[in-house]
């Protein structure tokens, strides 16, 4: 038996009202009162079909995509009994607007949403407009872009299953069709003779096209999603390809606007771009800086969030807790003194799904990632990037019981003639303790003449360093070369062969910048703690100097101490099994 589900509910009449009330007073500049007499006047007038096929509903929804996402996708929209759908933001309904400005009042064609992350513009945005642009056959062929081939065909399965909602079935009618149409994990052609193309960024939509019943369409709207990956950004010959590719290939592929005798007869394509930016000059902040493209940016919060932090006395206790050496389990002691102070400590997001507490965490924790994923700013990039440290007496870091020590090295050539803009070799000897803690007991910067000073260099550190279990030595200037004489001289001496070092040798293709931004939060907050004595204040300096690897002469001892922090978490060390007397076991 087939249940009949009612749609002329309570509360869609009531969103239908407030609709075509906000319709006549905003759109049509009716007076509030005149506006509530027309409304009542249209609902009597279609009280037989306000939902159903070229209903009241219909027409409202071609006037106002808002209307159209909370009646016809009221279940990704609405909260319900039955669903887990958070309430809609301001920053929602402003995305809205400006896409009527775009597709119902074409006021501009090109349009850029810089959200943070989490802010479901893909839902907001992409399915959304997908959804109202092809039941209206507003476009005949949509292009979306997405990064991954995993996003594209994730957006394609979210579409389709929105397209068979029951209200919009309802009103629309079944649009996806599979045993006629084109529907494949990327393809989505419905039965209104449209389609829906999604692609990976490594794909090429040069010369993309649409075979219809009714005839051969370009595209009609370019959708690009988080476009961009970290392997767009590590050059600027990187970021530029990335933009270029949309100038010369994307863009190519729209067509202008049509008018005749002052009437709009075919809009121009439409090309969105949406995204959080990750580096000065990117493909995101590129677009920004295109003044063809009208740009609307929001942040996770809308104030200075350095200010605000810095100058919170309970958020600064806060983060004394959360960084405390001492403490057993430092974190669950700061979520106890921010569950204690919430109501002091509780400030304005641009959605409520942001949380508080976590949002404090990710910034206290990995602050450049919070700034370019959340507050969408890439404006600091170029300043020194580390902005204080922590250091402590020897004799107070060895009162610590480490778990795990290495020594990590970044090597240099020999014999430079030109001796100041030569790189460094830089040495690393740091511990892990049992408190979760990183301890640097040794921090140094050479300049060798000789290839065998370094050798001995390495030695003597591993003299001093009993505890070192663990060798690493980037690959890339001597190829493995240095291991072995390293090795060889292990061999002379008793005490350390009986240690059983282990060395790791690799090369480093791996980004500087994206490495060492792993690390300034532990820095800055203390949970890489240096020793006062045992690291030179060169190799400090240098580390605090460092604004990124475009803006910095020397990364040496930035570079080897992200390596080390990273490879302690990875390494293993075999514990010693203690016997235990006979009699303990009867």
């Amino acid at each position: 038996m087939k249940i009949i589900q009612n749609f002329n509910t309570t509360e869609n009449r009531k969103l239908l009202r407030e609709y075509l009330y906000i319709d006549f007073t905003k759109n049509r500049g009716l007076d509030s009162s005149t506006a509530k007499e027309r409304v009542k006047q249209l609902i009597i007038k279609h009280d037989n079909n306000l939902f159903g096929q070229n209903s009241l509903a219909y027409s409202l929804g071609k006037r106002s995509l808002s209307f159209f996402c909370q009646y016809f996708l009221q279940d990704f929209f609405i909260p319900k009994e039955n669903n887990v759908v958070r309430p809609l933001a301001p920053v929602h309904y402003e995305v809205w607007k400006q896409l009527e400005d775009i597709f119902i009042h074409h006021k501009h064609d090109k349009q850029e949403f810089i959200l943070p992350r989490g802010c479901a513009k893909t839902t907001i945005i992409d399915m959304a407009l997908s959804c109202y642009l092809h039941c209206y056959r507003l476009s005949t062929f949509t292009i979306v872009l997405a990064n991954r081939e995993l996003d594209a065909v994730n957006f394609v399965d979210q579409t389709k299953q929105a397209l068979k909602t029951p209200h919009l079935v309802h009103t629309f009618g079944n649009l996806v069709n599979p045993r006629k149409r084109t529907v494949n994990k990327l393809e989505l052609e419905l039965d209104n003779n449209t389609k829906i193309q999604a692609y990976s960024s490594g794909s090429s939509v040069r010369g993309a096209g649409y075979i219809s019943p009714k005839g051969i369409y370009r595209p009609m709207v370019y959708i690009a999603d988080d476009y961009i990956a970290e392997s767009d950004i590590l050059t600027d010959d990187s970021k530029h390809k990335k933009y270029q590719k949309w100038l010369k290939e994307v863009e190519e592929g729209g067509d202008e606007a049509v008018y005749r005798n002052g009437k709009l007869i075919k809009p121009a394509t439409k090309f969105l771009v949406l995204g959080t930016p990750l580096a000065q000059g990117d493909f995101i902040d590129s677009i920004s800086k295109n003044p063809e493209y009208k740009v609307f940016h929001r942040s996770v919060v809308d104030f200075d969030i350095d200010k605000y932090f810095e100058q919170h006395k309970y958020w600064q206790e806060f983060r004394n807790i959360l960084f405390d050496d001492k403490r057993e389990d430092a974190k669950e002691d700061a979520k106890e003194y921010y569950i204690a102070n919430k109501e002091q400590m509780e400030f304005q997001t641009i959605w409520e799904k942001y949380d508080c507490y976590k949002l404090a965490l990710k910034y206290f924790g990995k602050r450049l990632a919070f700034m370019q994923e959340l507050m969408c700013s890439v404006e600091n990039i170029g300043d020194k990037w580390f902005k204080s440290n922590i250091t402590k007496p020897s004799s107070e870091i060895e009162e610590n019981t480490f778990t795990k020590t290495m020594l990590t090295i970044d090597t240099a050539g020999v014999k430079n003639k030109n001796k100041a803009r030569s790189d460094y070799f830089a040495f690393v000897v740091g511990s892990q303790a049992d408190n979760g803690f990183k301890y640097i007991r040794k921090g140094q910067l050479r300049k060798f003449n000789e290839f065998d000073q370094y050798i001995k260099h390495v030695i003597d550190l591993l003299k001093e360093f009993e505890d070192i279990t663990h060798v690493f030595i980037e690959k890339n200037t001597y190829n493995g070369l240095d291991v072995e004489r390293i090795e060889t001289e292990i061999l002379k001496h008793e005490s350390l062969v009986k240690r059983g070092i282990t060395f790791i040798n690799e090369m480093q293709r791996k980004n500087k910048d994206e490495k060492i931004s792993t690390i300034v939060s532990d820095v800055d907050n203390g949970r890489i703690i240096f020793c006062e004595q045992g690291v030179e204040k060169s190799a400090l300096d240098q580390l605090m100097d460092f604004s990124g690897q475009q803006f910095t002469l020397h990364d040496d001892f930035a570079d080897c101490l992200a390596e080390f922090a990273n490879r302690i978490e990875e390494i293993q060390v075999k514990k010693e099994i203690k016997s235990i007397p006979r009699g303990w076991l009867f």
